[in-house]
C-alpha cells in the first residue's frame, strides 16, 4: 500500500517540486492549494488537486477523509514587505492557516507534520546562525513563523503530534516567482533576458544565504524519518551578497541592462546567513548544489520560459 502526503502549497514554487519528488518515490499526494500565488501549470497531473484555502474550516474534514501518512506545510505569505503593511492579513494566513492544519492533524493518524519555517526572518540580523541563537524577528511574518513553531511543540506535548520544523534560507529555483526575499534570483534572471533595467536595492551589499530548491527538498523527504521534536536550519552555510549573485548572472547572459542603487526596502534585513550543521548530523541532510550550477539551472529554465 502506498505511503499518502498532503502539500499545502503544492502549486507554488517549492512545493510542487516536493510533490514531484514524493510521486517519483511512489506517494499518493494530495495538494491543497487557493492558487492565489501557486499556478495550475505547475501541478503534478497525477496528484489530487483541492483549490483550498488554508483557513477553510472544512480543510479538516479533507485531512481526515483523505487519511494523510504526512502532512508537509508549505501553504504560506511570504512577502516580509506584504507582511509590514498589513499584519493581520499575514496572521490570518500564516498563523491562523496553520492552526487550523493543526487541528485537523490533531484528529488524525498521521506520522508526521513537516513545517516550512523561516531561517531568513526568524533570527534578525545574524551572522552563521545556529538554531540556538535566541530568535528576533523583525517583520511579522518572522513572528508568524516563529509563533507556528512554539504551536507546533504545544500540539506535541498536548495531542502528541510528531512534527518536524525546517528554516528555510532563501530558496531559488525553477518555478520560481519573484516573491520574498529570495525572489530576486527570478527577477534578476527575467530583466536580463528581456533587456530591462536592474535595480540593486541595499545597494546590492545585503548577505543572504541562497540555497536551491532540489536540496530544500531532500531536507523534507528527510524529514519524513528523523529529526522528531526539531528545529532545523537549511541552507548552505555561506553568505553571499546580492552584488555577487547579480554579478554570475549577468556574466551568464551576457547582458549589458542598466543597473541601478537604491536605498534599501522597509523590512529587509542588511545579513542573515544560516549554519545548517545540525541538519546535517541529524537528518543527515547537506546541500549538493552550488549557487554557481544552481544559479545556471535557474537562468537556463528562465530563458526557457520567458525568452
Amino acid at each position: 500500500m502506498k505511503n499518502k502526503a498532503i502539500v499545502t502549497g503544492g502549486a507554488g514554487f517549492i512545493g510542487s517540486h516536493l510533490v514531484d519528488s514524493l510521486i517519483s518515490d511512489d506517494f499518493e499526494v494530495l495538494v491543497i492549494d487557493n492558487l492565489s500565488t501557486g499556478k495550475r501549470e505547475n501541478l503534478n497531473r497525477r496528484a489530487e488537486f483541492f483549490n483550498k484555502d488554508i483557513r477553510d474550516k472544512d480543510i479538516i474534514s479533507i485531512i481526515e477523509d483523505y487519511s494523510p501518512d504526512y502532512i508537509f506545510h508549505l501553504a504560506a505569505q511570504i512577502d516580509v514587505r506584504k507582511s509590514l503593511k498589513d499584519p493581520l492579513w499575514d496572521e490570518s494566513i500564516n498563523i491562523q492557516g496553520t492552526l487550523n492544519l493543526l487541528s485537523a492533524a490533531s484528529h488524525s493518524t498521521i506520522k508526521k507534520f513537516i513545517f516550512a519555517s523561516t531561517g531568513g526572518a526568524i533570527y534578525g540580523e545574524a551572522k552563521n546562525a545556529g538554531e540556538d541563537l535566541p530568535p528576533n524577528p523583525l517583520s511579522p511574518y518572522g513572528v508568524a513563523k516563529l509563533t507556528c513553531e512554539h504551536y507546533l511543540r504545544v500540539y506535541s506535548e498536548w495531542k502528541g503530534l510528531s512534527f518536524t520544523a525546517l528554516r528555510y534560507g532563501n530558496v531559488y529555483g525553477p518555478r520560481q516567482d519573484p516573491l520574498g526575499e529570495a525572489g530576486v534570483v527570478a527577477i534578476f534572471c527575467k530583466q536580463l533576458i528581456r533587456g530591462k533595467k536592474v535595480i540593486l536595492y541595499g545597494y546590492g551589499e545585503m548577505i543572504r544565504d541562497y540555497v536551491f530548491v532540489s536540496d530544500v527538498v531532500e531536507a523534507n523527504i528527510k524529514a519524513m524519518n528523523s529529526g522528531v521534536g526539531e528545529v532545523f536550519n537549511i541552507g548552505t552555510g555561506k553568505s553571499t551578497s546580492v552584488n555577487r549573485l547579480f554579478g554570475i548572472l549577468k556574466d551568464m547572459s551576457g547582458s549589458n541592462v542598466e543597473v541601478e542603487y537604491a536605498e534599501a526596502r522597509e523590512g529587509e534585513i542588511k545579513e542573515i546567513w544560516l549554519n545548517p550543521k545540525r541538519a546535517s548530523r541529524e537528518l543527515g541532510w547537506r546541500p549538493e548544489v552550488s549557487l554557481e550550477e544552481g544559479l545556471l539551472h535557474t537562468y537556463k529554465w528562465f530563458q526557457e520560459h520567458f525568452s
